[in-house]
């Protein structure tokens, strides 16, 4: 059997080349990042601690924009990009390292703080980078982020899927698969996060048609990165057979169509004595059919 580790998903070298191509125009196709950076502010606002020293990963929907209450002004930013996607106003000690968060050059228990907006889900070693996060939090350290989960974008898969098969028979990856939230939740324990908490949104945006969505898409940096994606190109007949599909299945009654995005939120600490920890089993000095006023019934082993 194969290691997770040597599956290779994702083309990294074209994820960096489309986020710059993005660059440009980011600010015109970012309310997917806006949205998600708001989720996360507030979630920050309401834990009752500052943050001296701070890694971003992923300079897309960032942080340092506009200085964040609860930061400090030593932020470390990381993004696979020679530069940060999203212009910002620079502190005096941040500083902007290109460097794949895969690999991570953040020296252990050295980060209060590591937070990421939508841009974890398309790395090849999801446990790996989720590890050596962790490992960078000093001891009650934060680790906070938003990634995109498996509902995302549905409607375009099976709209792909269903259009491949009538004009070609079989159908292709054309949709990055996207882990779902039980799936983080499981991965934050195994790789030693403390107290994890995960939760999602479905956020559903609307368009004039398909081509509208892929615009989209491009601009946010986000188009298709699989490494054994069908690279044949796709002809006019496709696509105007694809918005014809996609129409059929997802349009509201005033014609416009849907897609989906899965928003999931997760958030973990780096284990420190203090924290609360789980009763051992057998523990409690209290029945719950007592806590709630009722009878408890013996059914025996």
């Amino acid at each position: 059997m194969a290691n997770p580790v040597d599956i290779i998903v994702f083309d990294r070298d074209l994820i960096s080349r489309r986020r710059m191509r993005a660059k440009a125009n980011f600010s015109k196709h970012n309310f997917l990042f806006r949205w998600s950076k708001k989720q996360l502010s507030e979630r920050l606002l309401d834990i009752n601690r500052n943050f001296s020293n701070a890694l971003q990963i992923g300079s897309r929907g960032s942080f340092i924009r506009g200085k964040h209450q609860k930061l400090g002004d030593n932020i470390i930013t990381c993004d696979l990009c020679a530069l940060p996607i999203d212009d910002v106003t620079c502190p005096a000690a941040y500083h902007y390292i290109q460097s794949d968060e895969e690999f991570l050059p953040i020296a252990p228990k050295s980060m209060d703080l590591v937070v990421s907006n939508l841009n974890l889900h398309s790395t090849n070693d999801l446990p790996g980078a989720l590890l050596q996060i962790r490992k960078t939090l000093k001891e009650d350290g934060l680790f906070l982020a938003a990634m995109l989960g498996g509902e995302t974008l549905h409607e375009l898969r099976d709209a792909m899927a269903t259009t491949e098969t009538e004009m070609f028979g079989s159908a292709s990856a054309r949709v990055f698969p996207f882990a779902d939230k039980h799936q983080i939740g499981g991965l934050l324990t195994r790789t030693g996060f403390a107290l994890p908490v995960i939760d999602s949104d479905i956020v559903t945006v609307t368009y004039d048609n398909v081509f509208k969505l892929m615009e989209d898409l491009r601009g946010m940096g986000e188009s298709n990165t699989i490494l054994k994606r069908n690279k044949k190109p796709l002809t006019k007949e496709f696509f105007i057979h694809l918005a014809q599909n996609y129409q059929d299945r997802y349009s509201d009654e005033d014609g416009r169509i849907r897609a989906s995005f899965e928003v999931i939120s997760l958030m973990g600490w780096a284990p420190h004595k203090s924290q609360q920890k789980p009763l051992p089993p057998g523990s409690a000095q209290c029945s719950l059919a007592k806590a709630l006023g009722t009878t408890e019934i013996n059914i025996g082993d």
